[in-house]
C-alpha cells in the first residue's frame, strides 16, 4: 500500500501510455511551434502533467505577437502567496485573468489531466472558456472574466510561434515548466470536452486517458504529442509538422507517465536549502547542513529495489530506507538517528537508526549504490556497483542471508532514503527509481518489464511504481 496514494495511474487494463517528457526548468527546456492562420476563436489544449518543483509561475502553453489582449495567451500553473505551497490553474490574456481556479495543485506525486476548451463565438458566456480537471468540468474559479462574445485569441495567428512549456513574452523565454508531460494535445478548430480525451474506469472510477485521440479533427495547427521518439520529442503522431524541441534531451524521454505512476523523492519536503530537480528524480543540499530526501511512496509490503547514483558526495552521506512517517510533517530536521532506519553511509559503516554495523568499504562519486527492501521478510540488502555488501543474497527469502533487518518493520511504512549530514558542494543523489535522468545504457528491467537499471534486478522484487503496487504491494 502507498502513504500516498497517487492519482490515476491505478486502474488495471485498457491503455496504457508509454512515455512522457521531463521538463527540468534549470534546462530552460521547452518546445514551439510556427502556426498557420487557423481559428482564434474555437481551440482546445489538453495535458497530462505531473508537478515537479512547486510556487512558481509556469507555464503550459502560450503564444504572443503584440502586448494586447488579442496577442498575448497563456495557460499557466500560477503561484499563489508566498510561503504556501502550491499552484492555481489560470487562463490569461494581456491585462485579464479569464479563468483562474479556486482549487490549489500541491500533490508532486499525482498525474493530472488538464482540458481547457475555448469557444468564444458562444452565446451562452460560460461556455466560452471552460476547463476541465481529472475528468471534471470546474465551476469555481477565484477569478472569472468571460471574453467577449467573437474575441479573438492570440493563438493560432499566421507566422506566429507558439510555446509549450515556456513564456514568450516579446521573445522573452522564461516561466519554465517544471515536471512531466504526456498526451498533450492541441485542437484547431473545435472545443472538446474532457470525455474526448479520457474516461472515467468502471471498476475504479479513476480517470484514464483514452487511445482514440488520433480521431479526433485537429484543424489546421492542431497536434498530438505521445514522446514515443526519444530522438525527436516533439514529433507530431498525427501527422502534422513537428515541434522543436529546445533544450530537450533523449534522456528527457521518460516510462513515469499517466497509466503508470513511478515514485520520486518528494518536493514536499520543504527543509531549508534543500532542492530538486530533473523531475524530483535528483536531490541536491546546498547548505552543507543536515538535510535529508525520502520517496514519495512508502510501502508495508512487497520487494522494491532502486538504485541511487551518487553525484557529489558529502561526509556522512546515507542511502536507505526508513519509515516515512518519522518525516511527517516534512519539516522534520534531520537526525543523526534517523529512527527505523537502515542506510550505507559514505563513511564505510552500515546503520541501523544510529548504530553502526561494521565497515563495508565507502562510496564515491558516480558509485551506483542498488537499494533491494524486502518488506514481506523485513530485510534491506546494499550493493555497490552491482557486488552485495555482507555476502547478501536478496532471494533467500525469510532468513535473509546477508541482509540487515528492518526496524519495527510490520508496524512502519517504509521509503526510500537519502541525506547528507555535512559538507563543502552542493551534496547530490541522483534517483533510479525506474526511470532515470541521467543516460543509462544497462537496460534492466524488473520481472513486470519495468525500469532501466544498471544492475540486475533480483528476481521477485520490483521497481516501485502503481503498476507494481497494484500487483505486488
Amino acid at each position: 500500500m502507498t502513504i500516498i496514494v497517487p492519482a490515476n495511474t491505478l486502474a488495471a487494463g485498457g491503455f496504457d501510455v508509454d512515455n512522457s517528457v521531463r521538463f527540468n526548468d534549470g534546462d530552460s527546456a521547452y518546445m514551439h511551434k510556427t502556426a498557420a492562420a487557423g481559428s482564434r476563436r474555437i481551440f482546445t489544449f489538453s495535458t497530462w502533467f505531473k508537478r515537479g518543483q512547486l510556487g512558481t509561475n509556469q507555464q503550459l502553453f502560450n503564444s504572443y505577437s503584440a502586448a494586447n489582449a488579442g496577442g498575448f495567451a497563456y495557460m499557466q500553473l500560477e503561484a499563489i502567496e508566498s510561503g504556501v505551497v502550491g499552484d492555481r490553474i489560470s487562463l490569461e490574456v494581456y491585462g485579464t485573468i479569464l479563468l483562474k481556479t479556486t482549487q490549489v495543485l500541491r500533490d508532486p506525486s499525482s498525474w493530472y489531466h488538464l482540458v481547457i476548451a475555448v469557444d468564444t463565438t458562444s452565446g451562452t458566456a460560460n461556455n466560452r472558456c471552460r476547463m476541465y480537471l481529472n475528468g471534471t468540468e470546474i465551476t469555481d474559479f477565484v477569478t472569472r472574466n468571460n471574453p467577449d462574445q467573437n474575441f479573438d485569441f492570440a493563438f493560432n495567428q499566421n507566422n506566429i510561434d507558439m510555446y509549450l512549456g515556456s513564456n514568450n513574452y516579446g521573445g522573452n523565454k522564461g516561466n519554465y515548466f517544471d515536471g512531466y508531460m504526456a498526451e498533450v494535445v492541441w485542437i484547431d478548430g473545435t472545443q472538446y470536452a474532457a470525455t474526448d480525451f479520457g474516461e472515467f474506469d468502471e471498476d475504479s472510477n479513476i480517470w484514464k486517458p483514452l487511445e482514440s485521440v488520433s480521431d479526433l479533427t485537429f484543424g489546421t495547427n492542431g497536434f498530438y504529442l505521445d514522446f514515443k521518439a526519444s530522438g525527436n520529442l516533439g514529433n507530431d503522431a498525427n501527422g502534422g509538422t513537428d515541434l522543436t524541441e529546445v533544450n530537450l534531451a533523449a534522456t528527457d524521454q521518460s516510462t513515469d507517465t499517466c497509466t503508470n505512476n513511478f515514485t520520486l523523492w518528494n518536493a514536499l519536503n520543504q527543509q531549508s536549502s534543500i532542492s530538486y530537480s530533473e523531475g524530483n528524480t535528483t536531490f541536491i543540499n546546498s547548505s552543507g547542513g543536515n538535510r535529508m530526501a525520502f520517496s514519495n511512496f512508502g510501502v508495508t509490503a512487497g520487494k522494491w529495489y532502486a538504485e541511487l547514483k551518487v553525484g557529489v558526495v558529502h561526509n556522512h552521506m546515507r542511502l536507505g530506507v526508513a519509515d516515512i512517517s518519522f518525516y511527517i510533517p516534512v519539516t522534520n530536521a534531520y537526525s543523526t538517528n534517523l529512527p527505523n532506519s537502515i542506510s550505507y553511509a559514505n563513511d564505510n559503516p552500515i546503520y541501523i537508526g544510529g548504530s553502526s554495523q561494521g565497515d563495508f568499504g565507502s562510496f564515491t562519486t558516480n558509485d551506483i549504490i542498488s537499494i533491494v527492501m524486502d518488506m514481506d521478510n523485513g530485510f534491506v540488502y546494499f550493493a555497490k556497483n552491482g557486488t552485495y555488501l555482507n555476502s547478501g543474497d536478496p532471494t533467500s527469502g525469510s532468513d535473509g542471508t546477508g541482509g540487515f533487518a528492518i526496524p519495527n518493520y510490520t508496524t512502519k511504512t517504509y521509503c526510500f532514503l537519502g541525506s547528507s549530514y555535512d559538507g563543502g558542494t552542493d551534496a547530490t543523489v541522483l534517483a533510479n527509481f525506474g526511470s532515470p535522468s541521467y543516460s543509462e545504457s544497462g537496460g534492466e528491467t524488473d520481472g513486470n518489464g519495468y525500469g532501466n537499471f544498471a544492475h540486475a534486478v533480483p528476481s521477485g522484487y520490483f521497481s516501485l511504481n502503481t503498476k507494481n503496487l497494484a500487483e505486488n504491494g
